[in-house]
């Protein structure tokens, strides 16, 4: 019987001769996204760009959409040693205006706080309310400043710039927000049922003006 030696594989079949794939800005940054967590971050904010620039960054409120994304995100990662990633839902709604989108920051994030504080049984609510809110503005500001430092790269937050006043507007209204929610929360731990009862209510609180 002749022996008879394999065919060669044809060339199409060596994946040295393989047509590579287009690759994309994206494609790139990923490709050097695990060398480091900062590469890991640059990846992030791509992507975070690449999405939000599908509509334009030139007016607020479209800025204030990715302020709300980026701060959704960081706020997410802060909590997700404690409650698991994703702990926010990133729904994007319809309204950019500063007024809506601090109160979805707020209102979003202060509603995980029975899941957080159901993981301390043991610690005074009141000194989890404090610790809660700490962590969440903490995850807010690193929001916060990755949507800046975006739109700062896309020159849209000159002087007189409505996407400044916007982004501006909105923090300011995030952290009244956490402070309100803070406030109310500490009250209702307290049993305060009127602003004029309590004798532990301190001398700054706002009430009646005291008689002269």
């Amino acid at each position: 019987m002749l022996n008879v030696p394999p065919l060669p594989a044809p060339a199409s079949a060596s994946p040295d001769t393989a047509v590579p794939a287009k690759s994309t800005p994206l494609d790139e940054a990923q490709k050097t996204a695990t060398a480091s967590s900062q590469g890991q971050q640059n990846l992030r904010n791509a992507q975070i760009l690449e999405a939000s620039l599908q509509v334009s960054l030139q007016t607020g409120n479209d800025s204030l959409a990715l302020l709300y994304r980026t701060a959704v995100d960081a706020i997410n990662q802060e909590l997700a040693p404690e409650l698991g990633p994703d702990a926010i839902q990133n729904a994007m709604g319809q309204d950019h205006s500063a007024q809506a989108t601090a109160g979805r920051i707020v209102g979003l994030s202060t509603a995980m706080f029975d899941a957080y504080a159901a993981r301390y049984p043991d610690k005074a609510l009141a000194e989890v309310a404090q610790d809660f809110v700490e962590l969440i503005r903490g995850g807010f500001e690193q929001g916060y400043q990755e949507a800046e430092d975006i739109l700062n790269s896309l020159g849209v937050l000159g002087a007189d710039s409505p996407v400044a006043a916007g982004i501006a507007q909105t923090y300011e209204l995030v952290h009244k927000g956490y402070d309100d929610w803070l406030q109310a929360k500490l009250g209702a731990l307290r049993g305060d049922a009127a602003p004029s009862a309590p004798a532990d209510v301190p001398s700054d609180a706002p009430g009646p003006a005291a008689a002269t």
